[in-house]
């Protein structure tokens, strides 16, 4: 599990970096002590974050294609997502580190020109994700891949 959190680790300094932040550093929030395990509060993931990257297990990183909207919403249990021309909803649930989008998500399917990239998202998205923040960016990780989202 180590090796994973450095990728991880990696990931998100090489997309600080590469829109100028190189002198950042990776400084993760602090998750608060429940029950002797560390654990994110829906509070800290509340709010609008914006998708700035995708990559799937085994494939290279690719940032959200210009002139499109990827945004993720958490509030109160729920979950909203834009994905270019299309809107999705569902329930999320948080415990410890780990973000459970779903089961499922109700999504719009009107035929948007980045469909491949929505669904590659959306499946990133769906199901279960381990939490990391770090200076305002938030990182859903699983065996799927990893979603880079800012504010």
């Amino acid at each position: 599990m180590t090796g994973f959190h450095s990728l991880v680790g990696l990931i998100v300094v090489a997309s600080l970096a590469a829109t100028g932040c190189a002198e950042s550093s990776y400084t993760p929030t602090s998750p608060s002590s429940v029950g002797g395990s560390l654990a994110f509060s829906a509070d800290q993931l509340a709010g609008t974050w914006n998708l700035r990257s995708i990559q799937l297990t085994g494939q290279a990183e690719k940032a959200r294609p210009p002139g499109t909207n990827y945004t993720l919403t958490l509030t109160d249990g729920r979950l909203s997502t834009r994905v270019d021309c299309n809107v999705c909803s569902g329930g999320f649930a948080l415990s410890g580190r780990t973000l459970t989008a779903g089961p499922a998500l109700a999504c719009t399917k009107a035929a948007c020109p980045t469909m491949a990239f929505e669904n590659a998202y959306t499946g990133l998205l769906s199901g279960d994700s381990t939490v990391t923040l770090s200076d305002g960016m938030l990182v859903l990780s699983s065996a799927r891949g990893v979603l880079g989202f800012t504010r």
